[in-house]
């Protein structure tokens, strides 16, 4: 198709400096200019367009570049098929101080203990943390949003949340910035790093990742603030 696009045989259009304008994503271009002057595929590590660059080059039809591309993504398969998963988890109980509404111009001040969770995950699967992201969401404000928008990079994610406190106003959780976790489509509330870990572990196992029985010990996995998981 490039080649045809300055054969003669196909209409052009050009500026008044000679130049033709080609109505394609230019962000993705680059990649193929590039291979045409070095006969390389040179992706970025991070690169996350690859659906986008295979449509282009299977538009512009040139065949060492199909090839080239056709290998690039059969390395990254086989290297997404490898993946690590590790998560660090930590809990703490904090107090929690918010006004309660008891009639029409009246208000008391009251107090209740928090557990407020966190939990730090990598993968070198960016892929999985993509699924992970479409099961957990946090609630907010009344709305439910993706964890997705919460990744750090491609390959870490760090979650704070807390469980639900027993009288504490819904606007109070709006008001102090209070994020819960839940996970879909079940539509579950995440109170306890048990439920947690459980809900993860479906996720993963259902991708293909099995526990790293070495760390930690399998029989005291669910007690762990480190876990890890690996998939070969």
């Amino acid at each position: 198709m490039l080649g045809a696009m300055f054969s003669g045989k196909m209409p052009t259009k050009k500026d008044s400096q000679g130049n033709c304008f080609i109505d394609r994503d230019g962000k993705i271009f680059r990649y193929i200019l590039n291979f045409l002057r070095t006969s390389h595929l040179d992706l970025p590590e991070d690169f996350q367009e690859m659906g986008l660059l295979r449509r282009e080059v299977d538009f512009y039809q040139i065949q060492p570049l199909i090839e080239a591309l056709q290998e690039k993504e059969v390395e990254l398969s086989k290297a997404e098929k490898n993946a690590m998963l590790n998560i660090s988890l930590d809990q703490k109980t904090q107090t929690v101080h918010f006004t309660v509404r008891e009639a029409p111009q009246i208000y008391s001040l009251s107090s209740s203990n928090m557990e407020v969770f966190s939990a730090n995950i990598f993968s070198t699967s960016c892929l999985f943390l993509k699924l992970l992201g479409s099961k957990l969401y946090y609630c907010f404000n009344g709305n439910l949003s993706s964890i997705s928008s919460y990744l750090q990079d491609p390959n870490h994610l760090t979650l704070d949340w807390v469980a639900s406190v027993e009288g504490l106003p819904e606007e109070e959780y709006t008001r102090q910035n209070l994020k819960r976790l839940w996970v879909v489509p079940d539509n579950k509330q995440i109170n306890s790093f048990q439920v947690f870990v459980e809900e993860v572990l479906k996720i993963a196992l259902s991708d293909g990742f099995c526990i790293d029985s070495s760390h930690p010990h399998t029989s005291d996995f669910m007690n762990n603030k480190i876990i890890r998981l690996i998939r070969y």
